[in-house]
């Protein structure tokens, strides 16, 4: 893992925490004793063995979808820069995504 590279946790089509932890192994590279649980990732967050920026895209669908697990979600993630402000930035990528190239998403007007 580089860390002058943001990892991106997409989250696109994740609907439950099982998904999520899934997709937070794969993007992170987390170790083979990673529990897939709130505890788990908490651990695998503070002890990540070199600085990361972690951009989170995708979210809206399991925020609606799962609530209560992604407010979870947030306070492990708040929780772990909180201890390792210097190990680890977490950013909620607010934008919405075209899936046609050539069909972009209006912009908002300044109306």
């Amino acid at each position: 893992m580089r860390t002058d590279t943001p990892v991106v946790l997409d989250l696109t089509g994740v609907t439950d925490k099982a998904g999520l932890m899934d997709r937070c192994s794969v993007a992170l590279a987390l170790p083979d004793w990673f529990g897939r649980n709130w505890d788990a990732l908490a651990d695998c967050l503070t002890d990540l063995p070199e600085p990361v920026t972690l951009v989170v895209t995708g979210w809206q669908e399991y925020a609606r979808t799962r609530p209560r697990e992604w407010a979870t979600a947030q306070d492990v993630f708040a929780t772990a820069v909180d201890e390792r402000p210097t190990r680890l930035a977490v950013l909620l990528s607010l934008g919405a995504y075209s899936e046609d190239p050539t069909n972009p998403l209006p912009r908002a007007s300044d109306d």
